[in-house]
Parts: structure tokens; sequence; C-alpha cells
């Protein structure tokens, strides 16, 4: 099909508008606004504002599956100029009814101004139709244009947008290394400079076109060069390159920097252990928070030096005692759940986890782990003398336990145990006619399971040195399963990777975290979507992705549902 369908476009286009007009309606642009990706000229509210109308002209232009310059642009700018009626709309509403903000509270002069980029409602409306038909047909261009262009371009921009995104962090990170002069001409005082915005792109997509057209085929000659033993030996310098890098990244990243690292270490620990019971075995736990909060409460219960103090053991003591309370908790729950899979296995294990915070929160056991009020005075580790108290401190703890855990989820990934899991990941029938033991091999996936977040927990809390029960709700267990899902599930990189676009990202934005679950719901959807598999996922996981694709296309091609 080469001809374009003006009914559909201009319906992708009003939808692509209705969005706009929501984000704007709900204050997203006006907050957004507040960061600028290029100081003074483009802010990431006016990024969120833009970005609609050139996805759907993209989007257009690809179904319609035309290659024609002139039509694929036409659709394009139409598909940009639709999109832009919504919004063209409210604005006219503002005129008719001047108090529109008692209904819609976010509609505030500062959010008309970023729409009719402070010209009035009627000659800005006419410009953001211009603005927005051009950002359909610069959507559109992009299909149409060979890939080999149109790819890197693409490349460029989105890393030039990230990097203005994070300019404060690149900034923090720079300063200790680069003159001042230097840091004034790449970075202004929110965001990057326009000279920095004009020049990253060119270096960036001359970087991938060498990649691509020199530096792969050469870097493959030399690869294809070495000797088994010369692969071995590099391979092992740049682990220990990489080693030596996380060593020294607290020095790198600096106090905020670090912190925010530590917060995604701790949910790469408790990620890897929810891994194992959902990516390895597959079984869906909702209530993963319980073990976290086990492991808090004990590492509290025995280390506290206040009123509830009464054991007074040292962290390191105490660790291990933490570890086996949330093991013993996991076999505990897993017990009851042996017999059930899907939802029913959901369900009864979100009920565990809310049971636990019932019980913590109550007052039955106020004397022991104090209600509402929590747990104070609890110390910070020592070690040697030396007491742990800055988040580059603690950066080490957690460094090697998440080491621990990738170790320890890497051995029984490739164990008999791991294949064992797997098959029960598939069928759990076929996998008990097979011999499995499914009493022992369920047990098992929760324990180790429950170890690693009730390790997490009791770092946390020494992390604190104070723990309450609102740390410990059913969002805790909603973050950790999301990213597992958007890394890939059974995937040991996809864990990390997940930890840090959910995780890290968001810390980086605390600002705007009142949209943050927003945003949750908009990436799961568009991860199921686009890339199911998640981001780095497992080979086994990618390969049942696309046997699953390649049995559905071969289904269409016959003519089958």
């Amino acid at each position: 099909m080469n001809q374009l369908n003006i009914r559909n476009t201009v319906r992708m286009g009003l939808l692509a508008g209705v969005i706009a007009l929501s984000v704007s309606a709900i204050g997203m642009v006006e907050t957004f606004d507040q960061r600028d990706i290029i100081t003074n000229v483009f802010s990431l509210g006016q990024l969120l504002l833009f970005a609609a109308p050139a996805i759907v002209g993209y989007m257009v232009v690809r179904e319609s599956n035309t290659k024609a310059y002139g039509t694929a642009l036409i659709g394009g700018a139409l598909a940009g100029a639709a999109a832009a009626l919504p919004i063209f709309a409210l604005l006219l509403l503002t005129l008719v009814f001047p108090n529109i903000r008692n209904q819609l509270v976010n509609v505030s002069p500062v959010l008309i101004g970023i729409l009719t980029f402070g010209s009035g409602q009627i000659v800005g409306g006419l410009i953001l139709t211009a603005v927005m038909s051009l950002l359909g047909l610069v959507g559109a261009a992009v299909h149409v244009i060979p890939d080999h262009i149109g790819g890197p371009l693409v490349l460029s921009a989105g890393w030039t947008l990230l990097i203005g995104m994070l300019s404060e962090v690149m900034l923090n990170i720079l300063r200790p290394l680069l003159p001042r002069g230097i840091l004034r001409a790449l970075f202004g005082a929110k965001g990057i400079t326009l000279v920095t915005a004009v020049v990253l792109p060119v270096l960036i997509t001359a970087a991938i076109v060498w990649w691509r057209d020199y530096g792969r085929a050469r870097y493959q000659q030399q690869m294809a060069a070495r000797s088994p033993a010369q692969i071995t030996r590099a391979r092992r310098v740049s682990r220990r390159i990489g080693f030596l890098i996380l060593l020294n990244l607290p020095l790198i990243l600096g106090t905020y920097l670090t912190e925010v690292i530590d917060n995604v270490g701790l949910y790469i620990l408790m990620g890897l252990g929810l891994n194992i019971v959902v990516g390895f075995a597959g079984l869906l736990d909702l209530g993963y928070v319980a073990f976290f909060a086990i492991g808090a409460y004990m590492m509290g219960i025995l280390t506290s030096q206040g009123a509830l103090g009464t054991v007074g053991m040292s962290f390191w003591l105490a660790l291990p005692i933490c570890v086996a309370a949330s093991t013993l908790a996991g076999v505990i729950l897993g017990t009851p759940v042996l017999r059930m899979r899907g939802d029913y296995l959901a369900i009864v294990t979100l009920g565990f986890g809310e049971i636990i915070r019932v019980l913590v929160i109550s007052d039955l056991l106020k004397p022991v782990i104090g209600g509402a009020q929590g747990i104070l005075q609890i110390p910070r580790p020592e070690l040697f003398g030396f007491t742990i108290l800055q988040p580059q401190h603690f950066y080490y703890i957690i460094l090697a336990s998440v080491f621990l855990a990738l170790f320890v989820s890497s051995r029984l990934r490739d164990s008999r145990l791991g294949r064992q899991w797997m098959a029960l990941r598939e069928d759990e029938d076929v996998a008990e006619a097979m011999g499995i033991h499914l009493v022992k091999t369920k047990l098992l996936a929760f324990a180790i399971g429950a170890a690693f977040s009730g390790l997490a927990g009791a770092i946390f809390a020494a992390r604190l040195s104070s723990i309450f029960p609102n740390s410990f709700n059913l969002l805790i267990s909603i973050n950790v399963l999301s990213l597992i899902i958007v890394g890939g599930m059974g995937s040991l990189p996809g864990v990390i990777v997940g930890a840090l676009v959910l995780v890290g990202l968001p810390e980086l934005l605390r600002e705007f975290a009142e949209y943050r679950l927003l945003f949750y719901g908009v990436l799961l959807i568009a991860m199921m979507l686009r890339k199911p598999e998640g981001l780095w996922p497992s080979p086994i996981r990618r390969r049942e992705i696309q046997a699953e694709e390649q049995e559905k296309l071969l289904l269409q091609a016959e003519g089958i549902d």
C-alpha cells in the first residue's frame, strides 16, 4: 500500500494531539519546562509537547508503507497539523472562558505562554500549528530517508537530548576534570549550551558512521586474528579495568550521585532475588517487600541502641541472622502455595506482604518493633575501628553484596537447579512428569530470592539508622517487579539495566517525582508492545519471544488468526 490514507492520518494526528493536550492539562509540560535541555532555547517540557507530532508523523508514514518522498512529507505535515488542533482548541477556550482555570487548574498563564510562545492565543496557536506540522514532516522524513542516514541522525539526536537532560550530572562529574572555561562553553546554568547542542550531534553522528563503516570491520578482523589465549587475556584486562572503575566510582561521582547509586544497588540486589523467583522459576511474587522488611527489622531489633534494642549485636554479626530470617520467611511463604500458580499465586503472595505490613504497623508487636514509630538509633557498621557513615562508604558494602548476588545467581542459573527452575517456568506438569521435585524446587526459589531481599533490607536499615513501616509498602514490590520486566526477565544484566532506568533516572529527576508512576505505566505499556523481551533479555527468553513471533507470522500468512 503506497497511497496515504487521509482519514487515518488525521485520526492518528488528532489522537497524538489529545495526548499532547492531556500532558499539558495535567501540568506536566509546565513542570518539566523548569529543566532546560538547551539553555534558554529548548526545555524538557517542550520535548514532551513536541514529541507527539514527530512520532505520529513517523507512524503515519510507516503504516502507509510509502517511500514516495512527496506523499510521505505531506502525510507527516498533515498529521502534525492535526495534532495541533486539540491544543489550538484549548487556546481558543481560554479566550472564550477566561476563568477556565476553575475547572482545569493546571491551565495557567505560564502554560499558555509555553503553548503560544508568548505571542497570544491566536498568533501563538498558528505558530504552534506550523511548528507541529514541521515536526510531523521531520518524523515522516526519518522514515523515508535511507536507514544508513536516518539511523545515525536519530541516535545522535537522542544522545544529545539525554546529555542535555542530565547536564547537571555531567557537570558534577566533569567539574574536577576540566577547566572552568571549557565547562562554561559546554554547559549553561541549566542544560547544555547552543554550541554544544550543534557540535555534539555532529560528533556523535561521525562516530557512529565511522564505527559502522570502518571501526566494526577493523575490530572484527583484529578479533579474528587473535588466538583464544589472547582473547581470554583481553577479557581479563577489560574486567579488571571495569572493576577498577567501579572501585573508584564514588571519587568520580561525589556524594549525591553516590547516594543515587547506593539506592540503585539496593534495588539491583532485590531485583536479583526476585529474578530467581519470577525470571528463573516463573513464580509471580507480589509480596516480595515482606522479605525486605523482615531483613530490615531484624537488623533493627538486633543492633538498635534505643529503647527497643536488647541484644546489642554488631552489624556484621546480625547480618547473617537477618538473611537467615528472611530465608526462613521465604520457606514459610512457599510451603502453603506449592500447588498454586499464575494469578492465584500472585494473590497469595500479595496477601502475605500485606500481612507483614499490617503486623509491622500494628500495636500487637509495638513493644518489639516499635509499631508506627519504627526502630531508631540503629548503629552504623564498623570495620576495624572505622565507622561507615557516608554514602561513599556504604557503596562498597552494597557493591560487594551485588557481586555476591550476581555470582550466586549466575552459578545457579547454569546449574542443574537452574535448569529445573526454567523447566518449572515453562510447564509445571511436564516438569513434574520428567522427575523434577516441585516442592523442593519451589521452596529453594522462594528461599534464595528471600535471602537476597533480606540482605538488602539489613543494609538499608543500617544505612538509614532508623526504619519506619511506610518504607515497606506494596510499591517496593511493584518497583522491583517492574525493573525485572523492563530489563528482561531471567537476565542478570537486564536487572542492572532495569534498575538504572526505573530507579536511577527518576532519582536524578527527583523534582518530577509526582509523575513517576505515570511514567512507570507508560514505560511498561511501551515495553510490552514494542520490546516484550526487555531491554537486555536473556538469550533463552529472546529465542522464546522470537519463536512466538515467527509462529504468529506464519499463522497469519496461512490465514489463521
